[in-house]
């Protein structure tokens, strides 16, 4: 049982990473309605924060994690205000040609800052190793991987879902104008969330060089992920979304050591079951 164990731990703690890279994208496609399909550009924009800020100018692991959140966030916002914004009521064609383009931009930026090679860096030598319990081995920056995570998600979930500001988010999305006359800045409400969300996708994107790996194409490979766990979890859900990151974590981990000649399709097949079961995804109400 020791392996399976380990398998198992491993897909949760990948799953955990693809809940940290794509809430953001529950949060603004599946409450502000807006297809941002540039949210894996500020994935990759806090892990090459990360990257610089060590491999350059010398800072541990633990120091450039909050400024990969920061940067993310304020970047999202700048966009948000200037060529966002003005999407919100267009079409969804529209809101996709835009944000696609973005990410083609962002990789082609990227190539020519940083070249196409992969990103290397050191993390600290207590997040490396394994503890051993029970005949199975857990990575000790899994470990930390899941409880930033999990700590994350509860953080999440309750500040959306219990607080004045979730309450502000969806009565914006429901309703500008009632929202408006209530003396609620929309406008103000819109840039929180998406640098809320766009923070998060950063600090994602941080934490996944050591277990993915970081180069060009870092946008554009995470964003099918990215939108799969949307699908499957359902659109505007927190909690779908934390679900169906596990499961297409675990799926993916297992499949892959179980089911080589499967590889990297099995999450596909996982999303079709999911959708022809419950087409609104696992929580979706729409």
């Amino acid at each position: 049982m020791g392996p399976f164990v380990a398998v198992m731990f491993d897909g949760f703690a990948y799953g955990m990473l693809l809940f940290l890279v794509s809430v953001g994208l529950s949060v603004t496609l599946g409450m502000m309605n807006f297809v941002n399909l540039a949210h894996g550009a500020f994935a990759m924009l806090g892990a090459y924060v990360t990257v610089t800020l060590m491999n350059t100018y010398g800072w541990s692991f633990l120091a450039t994690l909050p400024f990969a959140f920061i940067v993310a966030g304020l970047a999202s916002v700048a966009f948000e205000q200037t060529l966002f914004r003005p999407l919100y009521r267009a079409s969804d064609l529209d809101q996709v040609l835009l944000t696609i383009g973005l990410v083609f931009m962002a990789v082609a930026a990227v190539a020519y800052v940083f070249g196409t090679e992969s990103q290397p860096i050191h993390i600290p030598d207590y997040l490396r190793g394994f503890i051993t319990i029970g005949g199975a081995n857990f990575a000790v920056y899994r470990i930390f991987l899941v409880s930033v995570a999990l700590l994350v998600s509860v953080l999440l979930i309750a500040g959306l879902e219990f607080t004045r500001f979730g309450a502000q988010i969806r009565a914006s999305v429901d309703n500008q104008r009632m929202a408006r006359g209530l003396g609620i800045n929309v406008d103000r409400v819109f840039a929180y969330t998406f640098a809320l969300g766009s923070g998060l996708a950063g600090l994602g994107g941080a934490l996944a060089i050591e277990v993915v790996g970081l180069d060009h194409s870092f946008a554009l490979i995470y964003l099918i992920v990215m939108l799969i766990i949307v699908s499957v979890g359902g659109l505007g859900s927190i909690s779908g979304s934390f679900v169906a990151a596990v499961v297409i974590g675990v799926s993916d981990t297992a499949g892959k050591y179980y089911f080589p000649y499967l590889g990297a399709f099995l999450i596909y097949l996982v999303m079709i079951a999911v959708l022809l079961w419950r087409p609104a995804g696992l929580f979706g109400k729409r």
